[in-house]
């Protein structure tokens, strides 16, 4: 069934009420996933005074409700089986179903689970079983056997126990029972010592206890704390967690507010949501930031070291992306201490997340902020070992297969080289895991992922915008087919390249006629580039200069005539419709930009076929000209709601943002195309370079230019990040942006741009192949049932879980040109263009 409007803005309004106002009320519930573990030990608890019944209900009823299918409780996973942790979280639910003597039917087919799968489960992760598993699996399966549960097991299955429980032994041999670095030390772990010779005496609990109450912020330690030493403050603490989280409780409580707000932002965005959020996650980081601007860092628990940078790197990396001052100190603190530094170096692998957020923060640097260089090239070089790695031999550590796709893929390809609609595509696919960081005995998600209307939200949105896409594309080729561009018979053919970087570069609330106004110059401007380089004489181009800026075509004929109609027509028809958006008339400015780009083209022309070598400052102002980017941005951003200042649309005028911009697609086209341009004797930074140091390699003269667009590419990044340029509203910043990072896309590491298949791929996935992304299967019912215990009933009630119909709305395959403009501003899903 194909998406529609109404059901995007059906499924966007059910959000903001549910999702975000989460967010105000400090409820975690929809962002963090419950842990079946932790939720089993909370049921455990007996009521102080009628003892047969547990003391939180509702945490026994979602166990009996929230059973997989497949008979195990815990998070799914991406194969046929889901992750090892599992496997503890089912025995430990079907114990406490046994202890209350309800869900016989669940314990069944729990059982049946665990005899047809654990063998595999254990078999498979024998060699890279973490730590806590280590810890908590041995305890799970004593606890079963001494509740009754019979675990019928063969004679590899108790050889593999026995295995893990010898690893349990060297554990709690080794370790300290409050270790200061580890983020869940041993005593983290007190639920699983009660069938150890590990004794925990009450008072080095009651030491161990954090002000809430809780045993390092651990529901299923601390309701093992609250059984063993009866302590009010952890049962104060956990009444708090089960009031805040109703529907089975979290690995970790309290959570960092800040950190779930700017995991939530994060989501949206990376899924391609936040167009339709903006006023939320304006909120939210207006509110974080004020809390960074107020305090610095200092040292604290080392136990939660990991988190804190998790945390920091996050939010430097959105402050800076929505304009936020914000230093880089903020998250840099831990270069300048040595021993974290050095637990960082030493356990890289157990810090995969952390080091994979820190990263990405430095993606954002600045000229000469050396701490962020450092951050980058400390974390890239943990990455890279962590990318390298063939097996896991450390206990603490599983890194899950798409957390180590995602780290491949900022180690291979600069994020200024993806294009955001292929990001979030990539996004939607790869969170079937998911997971952010490591819990005590599982791995739970600080995410959005399990949140089902937010993943199909995403879902719709992106296929939405594919079902835009593929009739503003065929709108686009009858266009180029009507004028001959298409069949021009020389030079390149790239109606369908310029439709895909216009639409795939970024997510701006922009409508199709942007997009197409982008693609058709783009088009334009690589027939008429071709036909400079490639087809006409110097009569025919000085012929087409002369026509172009006295603007008449009067005398022109075959591929001249045709690029100055198309000029002529693309002109009026941006002018006609900017007076009728209540614009003044631009057409001379507009006529200005592009008689300075034609008139760059004829002089690049000129030397090449004369043979003349300009100084390096010479190409420079003619090639920024002539790469005509600024054509791009500057008359598409006439039309941004608020739009740029009309004055601003001016040659030779450029704010040092647009300089900055014209100066790095240059760049990045000259080092992938000097070679091409050296055969057809086109001038070139590189060559030039090059043949001005004649004892210096080609190598020396591809790295001078690779300093200089380095150092272009930070000035065009903190123009667009910094509130500096005030003048200017944001969506033209990123206007910029976004064409800039179609240029890295196309000149990252080749000419991808003059090769006819490279991009097909790419093409497919932006605007025809739907994502690979399997929404979660909506619950069916549960039967009422009523339970008979030892002593007395518990009733456990019906619960019916919400199942979203996708409206039968489809959008109209007749072309766009069809469809009311007031319809098309109204959408908000249009956002992507150079």
């Amino acid at each position: 069934m194909e998406p529609s409007l109404a059901s995007i803005h059906a499924l966007v309004t059910k959000l903001k009420k549910e999702l975000f106002s989460k967010v105000k009320s400090e409820n975690h519930q929809l962002f963090v996933s419950p842990s079946a573990y932790d939720t089993a030990w909370l049921a455990m608890i007996p009521h102080p005074v009628e003892h047969y019944n547990p003391l939180f209900h509702g945490c026994l009823e979602w166990l009996v409700h929230n059973q997989k299918e497949e008979g195990y409780w815990g998070e799914s996973g991406n194969g046929d089986l889901p992750p090892v942790d599992a496997i503890s979280a089912t025995i430990a639910s079907m114990v406490v179903l046994r202890k209350w003597g309800v869900g016989a039917k669940n314990i069944e087919k729990g059982l049946r689970f665990i005899n047809a799968n654990m063998v595999d489960m254990l078999h498979d992760q024998r060699h890279r079983l973490p730590r806590w598993f280590s810890i908590v699996f041995p305890a799970t399966i004593e606890l079963a056997e001494s509740s009754g549960i019979e675990l019928n097991f063969c004679d590899y299955t108790k050889s593999l126990i026995a295995e893990i429980s010898n690893q349990r032994q060297q554990i709690l041999c080794k370790e300290e029972i409050a270790d200061k670095w580890k983020s869940f030390p041993l005593l983290a772990y007190l639920e699983t010592f009660q069938s150890e010779k590990y004794d925990v005496d009450q008072e080095t609990i009651t030491k161990h206890l954090s002000e809430d109450g809780s045993l390092f912020q651990s529901p299923s330690a601390t309701a093992q704390a609250y059984i063993s030493t009866r302590n009010p403050k952890c049962l104060k603490y956990l009444m708090s967690l089960v009031e805040k989280c109703p529907n089975g409780v979290p690995q970790k409580y309290p959570m960092d507010q800040e950190l779930v707000e700017l995991s939530m932002v994060d989501q949206v965005q990376r899924l391609g949501l936040s167009e339709y959020f903006s006023d939320e996650i304006d909120h939210i980081l207006r509110k974080v930031y004020r809390s960074y601007m107020v305090k610095e860092y200092s040292p604290e628990d080392n136990r939660f070291i990991a988190e804190k940078l998790f945390k920091d790197s996050l939010a430097f990396r959105l402050f800076r992306m929505h304009g936020y001052n914000i230093r880089p100190s903020t998250f840099c603190w831990f270069l300048h201490d040595n021993e974290i530094l050095r637990h960082l170096e030493h356990n890289y692998a157990q810090f995969s997340s952390v080091l994979y957020n820190v990263y990405k923060a430095t993606d954002l640097v600045f000229y000469e902020e050396n701490d962020v260089h450092d951050a980058r090239s400390f974390s890239r070089k943990m990455l890279q070992k962590i990318s390298a790695m063939k097996n896991v031999d450390d206990d603490d550590v599983v890194i899950f297969p798409n957390l180590l796709q995602m780290i491949f893929e900022e180690l291979n390809t600069p994020w200024t080289a993806r294009l955001d609609h292929l990001d979030h595509r990539m996004w939607i696919e790869q969170n079937k895991e998911g997971p952010l960081w490591t819990g005590k005995a599982s791995f739970y998600k600080l995410s959005c992922v399990h949140n089902m209307e937010l993943m199909q939200l995403a879902l719709q949105n992106y296929k939405f915008k594919q079902l835009i896409y593929q009739n503003e594309l065929e709108e686009l080729k009858r266009w180029s087919k009507k004028w001959g561009l298409s069949e021009m018979g020389f030079g390149r053919e790239k109606t369908l390249y310029c439709y895909f970087a216009v639409s795939a570069s970024t997510c701006l609330p922009h409508d199709s006629l942007i997009r197409m106004l982008v693609a058709k110059s783009a088009i334009l401007i690589t027939v008429a580039d071709d036909f400079f380089d490639m087809r006409g004489s110097l009569e025919e181009l000085h012929f087409l200069i002369d026509a172009i800026n006295r603007w008449d075509g009067e005398g022109l004929s075959g591929p001249s005539k045709v690029i100055f109609d198309v000029l002529d027509d693309l002109v009026r028809d941006i002018t006609n419709t900017l007076v009728l958006h209540g614009k003044i008339d631009l057409t001379e400015d507009f006529r200005s930009l592009w008689k300075e780009t034609f008139n760059s083209w004829l002089t690049e022309t000129t030397w090449g076929r004369s043979g003349y070598i300009p100084s390096v400052d010479e190409y420079l102002q003619i090639s920024m000209i002539s790469i005509a980017t600024h054509i791009l941005v500057l008359t598409s951003s006439c039309f941004l709601n608020p739009s740029i200042p009309e004055n601003k649309v001016k040659p030779q005028k450029y704010e040092s943002i647009t300089q900055s911009l014209m100066a790095t697609t240059r760049l990045l086209n000259d080092i992938q195309s000097y070679q091409k341009e050296q055969e057809e004797g086109i001038t070139n930074l590189v060559l030039l370079h090059f043949n001005q140091n004649p004892d210096a390699s080609m190598d020396h003269a591809i790295s001078t230019v690779k300093r200089l667009l380095d150092m272009k590419r930070n000035e065009l990044l903190k123009h667009v990040f910094t509130d500096d340029d005030r003048d200017f509203p944001n969506q033209w910043k990123h206007l910029h942006l976004s064409c800039f990072k179609v240029f890295q896309m196309l000149f990252n590491s080749s000419n991808l741009y003059d090769t006819d298949s490279e991009l097909q791929t790419d093409i497919a996935k932006a605007i025809y192949v739907s994502p690979k992304h399997e929404l979660p299967k909506c619950t069916k019912p549960h039967t009422t049932f009523q339970a008979v215990p030892k002593k007395g009933n518990v009733m456990i009630s019906v619960r019916y879980h919400d199942q979203y119909i996708m409206n039968n709305h489809q959008l109209s395959k007749r072309p766009m040109r069809n469809i009311s403009p007031k319809v098309l501003s109204s959408t908000m899903f249009g956002l992507c263009f150079i």
